[in-house]
């Protein structure tokens, strides 16, 4: 069996010993990072990102633990996550004003592609605590399960769940009171992703 052929989980039991495998992992993931990293950086940012979590990454090899989904892109997102802190806190703390609450605003308007949908839904996550609406752009955008998202942002799946259930629901409230009932909004219905 090739490196290429090899499951995210036998990638990741390998990486340890084989620290060359960052290289299959990079290519297979390095878009879905890059996507996480751009809606919550932007586009140039996420582009000096994406190196800094792999590189953090490798470094990070001998305490990898794949989630039970097998996919490494919960450790991905976990370590990108943390990078984006750090860019964060190292801008505010240089005096350059920090990004838009962690949100690509432009990249919500292209993924709801509803150009008179984007003071709603500015309103509907700004209602959200950042923590919250962490969680719900890693369900929603990173097409994460509520359990591989739990591990992202280090809580329990059941905490996850409520997290993302009250997300959800104080979306859901914050949208219809600024443009009445939304009963298909898909925060609220799409419920397909939970375990």
């Amino acid at each position: 069996m090739t490196d290429h052929e090899r499951t995210d989980r036998l990638l990741l039991a390998g990486l340890p010993e084989q620290p060359e495998l960052i290289g299959v992992l990079y290519e297979r993931h390095a878009r879905s990072v890059f996507r996480f990293l751009s809606r919550r950086a932007g586009p140039a940012a996420a582009e000096d990102l994406l190196s800094d979590v792999f590189v953090a990454a490798l470094q990070a090899r001998g305490r990898v633990v794949a989630h039970d989904s097998g996919s490494a892109l919960p450790w991905l997102y976990g370590i990108a996550a943390n990078v984006l802190r750090h860019h964060f806190r190292d801008r505010a703390a240089g005096g350059t004003p920090a990004h838009d609450a962690g949100v690509d605003w432009d990249a919500v308007e292209a993924r709801l592609d509803a150009q008179s949908q984007r003071g709603q839904l500015r309103l509907a996550l700004s209602t959200l605590s950042p923590a919250e609406r962490d969680l719900l752009l890693l369900v929603a955008w990173e097409e994460l399960t509520p359990a591989e998202a739990a591990r992202v942002v280090g809580i329990s799946q059941v905490a996850a769940r409520s997290r993302l259930h009250r997300a959800r629901m104080r979306a859901a409230r914050a949208l219809q009171s600024a443009a009445g009932p939304f009963p298909d909004y898909p925060l609220v219905a799409n419920q397909e992703n939970l375990p």
